[in-house]
């Protein structure tokens, strides 16, 4: 089995001077591709949508992925049911999903990432690929249509020793609302992409991007925001633990294009480095090419002050308590916000392995939802939930 080598993922759209080596990711993944199968692509209109990791991404994922879904939500309908696209690392799952969020409609799209456990198929012994890690990959493109809100959850968590690239691309029309949060909870490599495509006036984004990186895990993020259209609103908030000797690289960019009249884009990111051998590289970038907007980005790094531990040490906590304090409260955070079982258990899981079950389970809802989690996970197609086949999936020719 050969490998497939991704030289070139979530190059910025302005690239720094190469010495930072901060202008893309390389990473080694799986190739499973079979010469023999008929790959059923999506409708063709999602190949104008630009994805956050690129083109190289992009390929892959449409070379692996042997069935692509295609959802509509109907014009002025708020659909209850989230969309759910799954994959396992374990698996060497990927997923090509495109969704169209008619006019005036509202949807919610949850994206999860989970370990899983290893099919009886995937390769081993001799059969296995020692040069790849097991790598999951979510290539995710959605239109937006004009008035329309879309609610995207993103919840990636896979273990040492495994890989999940995640690619999405956001075309926002006119009066539509769009809210993304975004929750990277740890994976040997997890490169994390998406671009947004502000193409109608008043179109808006809301992105919440929360990430935790410990051992010597890789985290890289790409984050492109192009406003195109007439007095567009983009606001992008990053904020992560670093503990160890995890490695991180985020850019984060919003594109001002000419015509983008009273445009508005804010950037903002809040690192804490908990570890001595942490590396930490923010690129944030403002482009501009039009008059009368307005773009704003900047970054606080630090770690916890010898007068914060002390003032919590005089209350009772110790070092290690005090920094597992602003862990917890991510995970915390993930957890509460997965708005469906498989998306809960991956922040249960990934709190477990972190901070412990009794901490994991003190926001778990009950054991009943836990177990219904646990049995969602395993009947899983690693693609979409069971409530996904509904009238409002189309099929792909």
């Amino acid at each position: 089995m050969d490998n497939v080598l991704i030289n070139r993922a979530n190059v910025p759209a302005a690239q720094t001077w190469n010495r930072l080596r901060a202008n893309s990711l390389s990473v080694t993944v799986p190739n499973h591709a079979d010469a023999g199968k008929v790959y059923l692509p999506l409708p063709r209109l999602f190949e104008r949508i630009e994805c956050g990791m690129g083109q190289e991404v992009t390929d892959y994922v449409e070379s692996q992925a042997f069935k692509s879904d295609f959802y509509n939500v109907p014009a002025r309908t708020k659909r209850d049911e989230p969309i759910v696209v799954a994959v396992s690392a374990a698996q060497n799952q990927c997923a090509n999903t495109g969704i169209i969020v008619r006019e005036g409609a509202e949807a919610t799209v949850v994206i999860a990432a989970f370990a899983g456990d290893v099919d009886g198929d995937a390769p081993t012994g001799s059969d296995a690929n020692d040069d790849a890690l097991p790598t999951s990959a979510a290539l995710t493109r959605i239109v937006v249509e004009a008035g329309a809100k879309l609610h995207l959850i993103e919840m990636l968590g896979v273990n040492e020793g495994q890989q999940h690239l995640e690619s999405v691309g956001l075309e926002i029309h006119q009066d539509a609302a769009v809210d993304v949060k975004q929750y990277a909870l740890g994976g040997s490599t997890i490169g994390l992409g998406l671009t947004a495509n502000l193409v109608g006036a008043q179109a808006r984004l809301d992105l919440n991007n929360r990430y935790h990186a410990t051992h010597e895990e890789t985290l890289d993020i790409n984050h492109l925001v192009r406003m195109r259209g007439t007095s567009t609103r983009a606001l992008l908030t990053e904020s992560g633990v670093l503990n160890e000797a995890a490695k991180k690289t985020l850019r984060a960019t919003i594109d001002l294009v000419r015509g983008a009249k009273d445009a508005q884009g804010n950037e903002i990111e809040t690192v804490m480095i908990l570890g001595d051998d942490v590396v930490n590289k923010t690129m944030p970038a403002i482009l501009c090419d039009e008059d009368d907007v307005a773009g704003n980005h900047g970054a606080t790094i630090g770690s916890v002050s010898p007068e914060q531990l002390d003032y919590l040490a005089a209350r009772g906590l110790s070092h290690q308590a005090a920094e597992q304090m602003f862990i917890r409260a991510l995970f915390e955070d993930a957890i509460i916000n997965a708005p469906e079982e498989i998306s809960h258990r991956v922040a249960v899981e990934r709190c477990e392995a972190e901070l412990g079950a009794e901490i994991a389970h003190d926001y778990d809802g009950s054991a009943a939802s836990d177990d219904a989690a646990g049995n969602s996970l395993a009947a899983s197609d690693g693609r979409n939930s069971d409530a996904e086949a509904d009238s409002s999936k189309g099929g792909v020719a």
